[in-house]
């Protein structure tokens, strides 16, 4: 088992110690790593700043042999040409296409100049420094021409010694021609990439010169003048008013969005009471009704009270040969101011209060 597992971790790290560029391997032809390849940990160079042995004869490779993959020390050296300007991902796409298109692939970008693009393409917003620094720090790239040809020529393919060249098939006019790569097809050199669709820096710049105000009016906040905007004085605090209109809105809108918040908890907290008061509600009527309904517990506590009391306030019945008691005459009542046992007439010389107390007691004898 542990021989199994030590075989296998050996041939990992074989693979991973002889994967070359594009992820091939010896089986490929190719080894871990091409001398000069400085891509992956350094900026490209510069054509001018490596050594090219011109004593080994110049004999451009093949299709079938770079498709199969050539000897370590003689990958196949692809060439791209741009302007590329505001350097973005279709441009990354494009020479990322070119560096995959062989198992050992050296890849040359040439970056035209100010001049020659300003001649036959147009004004760009990065200047030709730029332009060469952003193809230099592209993973991809293995070399940089600096003032690339417009239009290459078979002197220039010699002297950097390209096998092929990478661009996309759609015919290219310029410069008086209906297409500068049909020559480099003709010789059967042509290696064709696609465009990535939805992204360009003539996109790009549409979108900026689109929403100037707006970015105009982001430049303005950063802490960039009107001056260097070119923006004039009037614009300038049109642009300020509308940036203060935006914040008031976006204000109005804060407050809308909380507003609609507080009134859904309100809604979500009031439903919640109105379900608990529907609960507590159900709960106290059915207390109500087991308390004092028909059958209540109120019914059952009075019947049972006025049975104790009926059985309290009814004379025991004695026995039948129990003695019976004779009860004695009660005395008869004699009144203070006469002998006999009668009440007297009521005296006609009494005042009206104590006459109404006098006729309240009973004109007959007690017995």
């Amino acid at each position: 088992m542990d021989t199994t597992n030590s075989t296998k971790l050996n041939l990992k790290k074989r693979r991973r110690e002889s994967t070359g560029p594009n992820e091939a391997t010896e089986e490929d032809g190719v080894l871990a790593k091409m001398p000069g390849c400085f891509g992956l940990k350094e900026p490209a160079p510069f054509s001018d700043e490596v050594e090219i042995d011109f004593s080994k004869p110049y004999i451009r490779v093949t299709l079938e042999e770079a498709r199969r993959g050539t000897p370590y020390d003689r990958p196949v050296r692809v060439y791209a040409d741009g302007i590329f300007d505001l350097f973005h991902s279709g441009h990354a796409r494009a020479l990322m296409q070119a560096k995959n298109l062989f198992p050992n692939t050296y890849l040359i970008v040439g970056v035209c100049s100010d001049e020659l693009t300003h001649n036959f393409k147009g004004f760009t917003v990065m200047n030709e420094n730029e332009r060469y620094d952003a193809v230099q720090h592209c993973r991809y790239v293995d070399e940089v021409v600096r003032n690339a040809p417009w239009t290459l020529t078979p002197e220039f393919l010699a002297e950097h010694r390209i096998d092929f060249v990478a661009h996309d098939d759609i015919p290219y006019s310029s410069a008086g021609s209906d297409d500068v790569y049909k020559h480099i097809k003709e010789a059967g050199m042509f290696a064709p990439t696609q465009r990535t669709e939805g992204i360009s820096t003539s996109d790009i710049i549409t979108r900026i010169v689109r929403d100037y105000d707006v970015y105009a009016r982001r430049n303005l906040q950063r802490g960039y003048t009107a001056k260097e905007l070119n923006v004039s004085f009037i614009n300038e605090k049109k642009y300020n008013l509308q940036e203060r209109v935006d914040k008031v809105k976006k204000k109005v809108k804060d407050v809308e969005e909380k507003s609609k918040e507080f009134v859904q908890k309100v809604e979500e907290k009031s439903t919640d009471l109105i379900q608990k008061w529907e609960e507590k509600s159900r709960e106290f009527l059915g207390n109500f009704l087991e308390m004092f309904g028909p059958e209540g517990a109120v019914k059952h506590m009075l019947k049972e009270g006025k049975g104790r009391m009926l059985q309290a306030i009814s004379p025991k019945q004695s026995p039948s040969n129990s003695p019976t008691r004779e009860r004695s005459p009660s005395p008869s009542f004699r009144w203070p101011f006469s002998g006999k046992t009668s009440p007297p007439s009521s005296p006609s010389n009494l005042s009206p209060s104590f006459r109404k107390v006098f006729d309240l007691f009973p004109r007959q004898t007690f017995g």
